[in-house]
């Protein structure tokens, strides 16, 4: 069940890299045209609000302006995408902070489930605590997915021998507390989502603390920038425990998605809902950008509305590299 345990070894001790050509074998999303980034195209997904917060559909390619580094970028590719194959990850904060709260987490998270995975999408379940755990790799079967989310376990260690699946998980930390937050994103990034193709997020249910984890948090942006995975934050409050929302503001408005506080286990269905509203109602655009290098570097990009909507996108990309 812990399929993970190698690649997440090898990936906190290598320098993380774009991984984004790949397809995925055997995929049920292989019959969806894509965009990728060895035909130098830019595929962004978006999402576009009114002065209230109500998402706007039925615009047309010619309502955006797209700018990157500033610079005015041709549309070449546009389309509203509610209907394309989805992959997306479930992420779950079992530390000892979430003892409270994570029995209606997965409740409300296996209902979102049954409401938007379809045939042609994908899901996955990642918990974090002292360690990092796929509780269920991509499946399309939202049984084996609410499976997944019933194997999520407080864990905040306690006799543990440290060694990699033993315990701790696959990733052993020296000390017997903490809350791998920013290694669980980087890691369902890195290694799950970067290999898929078309529209990716994850949703993280946590309380925004982060202790122990040997990826920063601009290591778990980058790796979901790379990964062109939007991230939306479920931010739990326990009062006994408090929350952290710097952090988690500063990793989903980078990658398009959003920050949402659930001050109480009643309004975990309201937020689910929003995202399940947003993944519905997204809009495409493709681009080949004037910036035809091959650096690695990272470009600013921005999605403008020429009627003045709201637009949540992410706030760049980086370039392959030859």
């Amino acid at each position: 069940m812990r399929s993970l345990i190698v690649g997440i070894l090898a990936a906190l001790c290598a320098v993380p890299v774009t991984a984004q050509n790949s397809a995925p074998s055997g995929s049920q999303q292989d019959q969806t045209p894509v965009f990728r980034k060895n035909v130098n195209v830019v595929n962004l997904f978006f999402t576009v609000k009114g002065k209230h917060g109500a998402l706007v559909p039925g615009l047309t390619r010619d309502e955006f302006e797209v700018f990157e580094d500033g610079k005015p970028q041709t549309i070449k590719y546009f389309s509203a995408v509610s209907n394309q194959p989805l992959t997306l990850g479930i992420l779950v904060d079992s530390s000892g902070s979430m003892q409270n709260m994570l029995p209606e987490e997965k409740i409300v998270a296996g209902d979102f489930l049954r409401q938007v995975i379809t045939d042609k999408d994908l899901a996955f379940i990642i918990s974090f605590d002292i360690s990092v755990d796929l509780l269920q790799d991509l499946t399309s079967d939202v049984h084996m997915l609410r499976q997944g989310l019933e194997r999520a376990r407080i864990n905040v260690g306690g006799g543990s021998s440290g060694v990699p699946g033993i315990g701790q998980g696959p990733i052993p930390v020296s000390r017997p507390k903490g809350t791998l937050l920013y290694d669980g994103v980087y890691l369902a990034a890195d290694e799950v989502l970067s290999k898929q193709v078309g529209r990716k997020a994850m949703i993280v249910l946590t309380d925004g603390v982060d202790q122990g984890s040997r990826m920063r948090l601009r290591d778990a942006i980058e790796a979901a920038q790379k990964s062109d995975a939007i991230c939306y934050v479920l931010l739990i409050s326990d009062p006994h425990w408090g929350s952290d929302s710097h952090e988690m503001s500063q990793m989903t408005e980078q990658t398009g998605g959003r920050l949402i506080t659930v001050n109480n286990p009643d309004k975990l269905s309201k937020a689910f809902k929003e995202i399940s509203d947003e993944l519905r109602s997204q809009y495409n655009i493709g681009y080949t950008p004037t910036n035809d290098k091959h650096d690695g570097s990272f470009r600013k990009v921005e999605v403008k509305s020429k009627q003045g909507y709201k637009i949540q996108a992410r706030k760049g990309y980086y370039a392959p590299v030859d």
